[in-house]
């Protein structure tokens, strides 16, 4: 059984990302002033909070697009300086954006490959390889598609394009330890995001940790282990999914709590 972990649980283990007193300013906007975070192994934490709490800032500050004012970063216990994307790459962090960098143009198999084509000599594309490598992809994420490998992304639902972005980060890209999110489901019907949410259960099942941006708490209720809430760049609170209720979390977003 996957059950819920918790702080108590956690508590003697080393976690596998760790950001402290992390701080950010933007001219004279306080984006992150002195905030923590842990995450552990097959762990997956919901980011909450309103629009311009931090979240994004706080991403790019793992993700390597930022460099934080002040404040330590810590990957499976050890100091680390200033992440660089490629930098965090090679530590094991994968982003999945909103807009999800998808060719549409381009079919399903040269999407999962795009940038990391595999060749015979220096000029011909090893396709039978990367098509067999492809479906042997998408079948460990559990996806159906009920597509070919030569079908075009843009013909694809929302839901699909998720699942291939998802496929792209975990089993092609490399072998990701934190895998970020930012608002998956967002614009996706209930079956479409039901599905998504299996697939990212799946993930920590397969020993993978996530970080979820989400405003549907709903969803949040439904795959995270704690929740890490922000208001106007303050961490403000921090519970365990069996310790709180919706109610709490958004008093704690809007600063009734």
């Amino acid at each position: 059984m996957n059950e819920k972990l918790n702080k108590d649980n956690l508590k003697d283990k080393t976690p596998i990302l760790k950001l402290k007193g992390i701080k950010k300013h933007f001219g004279g906007v306080k984006a992150l002033d002195g905030v923590d975070l842990e995450i552990f192994d097959s762990e997956i934490i919901a980011l909450l909070g309103d629009n311009g709490a931090g979240k994004s800032t706080l991403i790019k500050i793992i993700t390597g697009f930022y460099t934080p004012d002040e404040g330590e970063i810590f990957i499976d216990g050890e100091k680390v300086g200033n992440l660089d994307p490629k930098l965090a790459r090679e530590y094991g962090i994968e982003t999945i954006y909103q807009d999800l960098a998808l060719f549409n143009v381009l079919d399903i198999s040269a999407n999962l490959f795009a940038g990391r084509e595999i060749r015979k000599g220096h000029f011909l594309l090893s396709q039978k390889k990367m098509d067999a490598l492809a479906q042997e992809a998408l079948d460990k994420t559990g996806i159906t598609l009920g597509s070919t490998l030569r079908q075009q992304v843009g013909e694809l639902s929302g839901g699909q394009k998720h699942a291939i972005a998802i496929c792209r980060a975990v089993y092609v890209s490399g072998s990701p330890k934190v895998i970020l999110m930012d608002e998956p489901t967002a614009g996706l019907g209930v079956k479409e995001s039901n599905k998504l949410l299996e697939i990212i259960k799946g993930l920590k099942k397969a020993g993978k940790s996530v970080i979820l941006i989400t405003h549907t708490l709903d969803h949040a209720f439904e795959v995270a282990d704690r929740f890490i809430v922000l208001r106007s760049g303050l961490k403000v609170g921090e519970r365990d999914v069996s310790k709180t209720s919706s109610t709490e979390l958004i008093e704690m977003m809007v600063g009734s709590f």
